[in-house]
């Protein structure tokens, strides 16, 4: 592996293409995965290979809040046990700034107008 990985010729090949490299020469047990390894322990690899990521950018500040209600998150929470009034989720409704939180039950099959109706009541 030294001989394929770090000579003149094959400029530190990465694992797959070194394995397709010595995969018509020589086979053996596990020979993907150990050639995967040589490959991450190769300092020279570690420190010059680009990582092809996407940059995340600069962080951006969340706004200051200054009312209650304001802004809120919402999410459901599904798959209860049904009750009397045939109420199978939760919808959860939490304010950003002082963190208070509503807990309405609601059925799965309601639709846009009634989750409206049910948050301006």
């Amino acid at each position: 592996m030294d001989e394929a990985h770090l000579s003149k010729l094959s400029i530190h090949l990465g694992s797959s293409k070194m394995y397709q490299y010595l995969r018509p020469h020589f086979r053996w047990t596990k020979m993907k995965k150990e050639i995967a390894a040589y490959v991450a322990r190769c300092d020279t690899c570690c420190r010059v290979k680009a990582i092809h990521m996407k940059l995340a950018g600069l962080l951006q500040p969340l706004s200051i809040l200054v009312w209650k209600w304001e802004e809120i998150s919402m999410d459901f929470i599904t798959g209860l046990p049904t009750t009397r009034k045939e109420n199978e989720s939760i919808w959860v409704i939490v304010d950003r700034l002082t963190k208070s939180a509503h807990f309405l039950p609601v059925k799965a099959v309601y639709r846009l107008p009634q989750y409206a109706d049910l948050c301006i009541a």
